[in-house]
């Protein structure tokens, strides 16, 4: 069975001055119906580029897609599609809500003629019909007034509505999947919980993917049915949201699941930071790329890069530490669960 969007062995480097960063190095993954993917990982660990590259905008040069990556949506290579063909796809198939909703919103343009403006290419109405319908739109994500708010311009919105109207624009066309790359950054967590509820909200009631890209993984944790961490790259586990908070295997997860803040921890500890910096990718190690900064490192992490072990059906997980000659190691206990 084919899935609604697969990614396989996506590879993506961007050329410098200074060499070739291979910043997206053999990622795979897939996304069904109704199903929510979180990518999770560090600021500079591919995740965004990731997401670009599934909507084909990466641009080249400097950017390269290299041979041998696919990205199938419902069965189709969107890397071999024309240029009609991702005009059709995004807005209509696959939207994309990005970071800063004010730098993504066009500042010259009314909001309402933006959500419109998708509505008249993609499902062919004409002016009124479209700002009619966005006006529905920004009612749906539960911004107030929006007949009269369909008339202002993205300066006169809060930085909380401006995303809400980013989502209402991303939603309009009715997509088979949504891509959220970090849809609750620079927002207060009172937003935060709100805008992931409204995507939660939306999801059921429209069916669509979504897949999730945060460093975050207390944003994940109600809403991820699947995680995937990021590493300098490459996905160094995945699985489950109930495997990865609560049976996850590989360090640098482990490193992340102590980096959340707590409201229930009993003690007054300083919040935990992941020493060291990630490796450079314009010369990536040969070994694991967590290496230097695990704790649990040893010799062969440095010489070779571990093989994918199986932990379940849903659960993998690329470490040295589940090979088994390798000494057995306790994940660190974290006070009061995972999250």
């Amino acid at each position: 069975m084919s899935h609604l969007l697969e990614v396989k062995d996506l590879k993506v480097t961007f050329h410098t001055y200074a060499g070739e960063v291979q910043s997206v190095r053999g990622v795979s993954f897939y996304v069904d119906k109704g199903e929510t993917l979180a990518i999770v990982g560090e600021s500079g660990c591919g995740k965004s580029v990731t997401s670009k590259s599934i909507m084909r905008l990466i641009p080249t040069p400097p950017g390269d897609i290299k041979e041998g990556s696919q990205i199938l949506f419902d069965g189709k290579d969107i890397l071999k599609m024309s240029d009609k063909e991702l005009r059709d796809l995004r807005g209509e198939d696959i939207s994309m809500i990005f970071q800063d909703a004010m730098t993504s919103l066009n500042p010259t343009m009314k909001i309402g003629d933006q959500i419109a403006e998708n509505l008249i290419i993609h499902r062919g109405m004409n002016k009124k019909e479209a700002l009619d319908e966005a006006i529905k739109m920004l009612k749906l994500v539960n911004i107030p007034n929006a007949d009269k708010r369909v008339n202002q311009y993205p300066h006169e919105f809060s930085g909380g509505m401006r995303q809400r109207a980013m989502i209402a624009m991303a939603l309009a066309c009715n997509p088979k999947v949504l891509i959220a790359d970090e849809p609750t950054t620079a927002l207060d967590v009172t937003i935060q919980a709100q805008i992931m509820d409204l995507i939660r909200e939306l999801q059921d009631k429209l069916g669509t993917a979504v897949i999730l890209i945060t460093h975050d993984l207390g944003v994940v944790a109600g809403v991820a049915t699947k995680i995937q961490v990021m590493y300098a790259g490459m996905i160094i586990e995945r699985g489950t949201r109930e495997e990865l908070f609560y049976n996850s295997k590989h360090p640098y997860t482990w490193a992340l699941l102590q980096s959340v803040p707590r409201l229930d921890t009993k003690h007054k500890n300083e919040l935990y930071s992941i020493p060291g910096t990630p490796p450079d990718l314009l010369k990536p190690p040969v070994g694991c790329p967590f290496a230097s900064r695990c704790a649990y490192c040893m010799e062969i992490c440095k010489e070779e890069m571990p093989e994918v072990t199986k932990i379940s059906e849903t659960h993998e997980v690329q470490c040295w530490l589940q090979h088994p000659l390798a000494p057995k190691v306790e994940a660190p206990k974290f006070e009061g669960g995972a999250i």
